[in-house]
């Protein structure tokens, strides 16, 4: 388990938003997963993290802010600005931590973002992040997954149905394929100056993310599952009885070393 390491004492917050209108699944952040709400899941896995301080979960939907609510976690609404499908995640961020410094006196010098519709984290990963951003510096650090057979090496644009290459030299074997990893979304650790920079230009939408960005990768990054169509839930709920199922077998081995 990654241990919290804080030694500069950085106030820090994780902020779980979850925008209640959705294009692909409606109010899929209070779907039930395994007799939970898809919320809940991202709730406690702020909560258990070592490195974070406080949480607060911002939401225009009231079925959020009450499963929130149970939790004992600090809850905010959204206006309507920050209710719909343009609205940015910073902005919705920068909005939660002026909201919680305003209401509780809390002034977070460090965020970690999350999104509410991934019910999969792996254990410390938040840790790992947020750690990361504090000892090691950078403007932001994301988590990221490798991209596996998705590699774009292996890509190809269609003319119709020509193929068109997208590597000049085809690579056959995976293992002469550079790594290559994409953001899963599972956590996104910022400092606050960089949370609250002003972009250079209206199309420079990471600004928020600043010019020294990093990355860390979890070895159970490709257990990772967002919610954001009906099959998610599926595939989310088959990762969760494989990764219990994994836990039962090696508590069995441990018991049985004990014997």
């Amino acid at each position: 388990m990654v241990q919290a390491v804080n030694k500069i004492k950085v106030p820090t917050l994780g902020v779980i938003i979850a925008r209640g209108g959705s294009k692909g699944l409606t109010h899929k952040h209070t779907r039930m997963l395994l007799g939970k709400p898809v919320i809940a899941y991202s709730i406690e896995a702020a909560l258990a993290s070592k490195s974070l301080d406080k949480v607060v979960v911002t939401s225009d939907d009231p079925e959020v802010r009450r499963v929130a609510q149970e939790y004992g976690v600090w809850v905010l609404g959204r206006p309507d600005r920050l209710a719909n499908d343009t609205a940015t995640v910073d902005a919705a961020a920068r909005f939660a931590v002026d909201c919680v410094q305003e209401h509780y006196g809390f002034a977070a010098g460090a965020v970690a973002i999350l999104y509410g519709n991934i019910p999969i984290r792996p254990m410390g990963l938040i840790d790992m992040a947020m750690n990361h951003l504090l000892t090691r510096g950078g403007d932001s650090v994301q988590s990221y997954s490798p991209v596996g057979k998705m590699h774009p090496d292996w890509m190809v644009r269609l003319d119709e149905d020509r193929v068109i290459l997208n590597c000049a030299k085809p690579i056959y074997r995976r293992q002469n394929l550079t790594p290559m990893f994409i953001p899963n979304g599972a956590v996104l650790a910022v400092t606050r100056e960089s949370l609250y920079r002003t972009p250079a230009h209206a199309e420079d939408f990471h600004c928020f993310l600043g010019k020294d960005r990093r990355g860390v990768v979890h070895p159970d990054s490709d257990l990772i599952v967002d919610i954001d169509e009906r099959r998610d839930l599926f595939i989310a709920e088959a990762v969760m009885r494989f990764m219990q199922e994994n836990q039962d077998n090696a508590a069995k081995q441990d018991t049985a070393l004990l014997v």
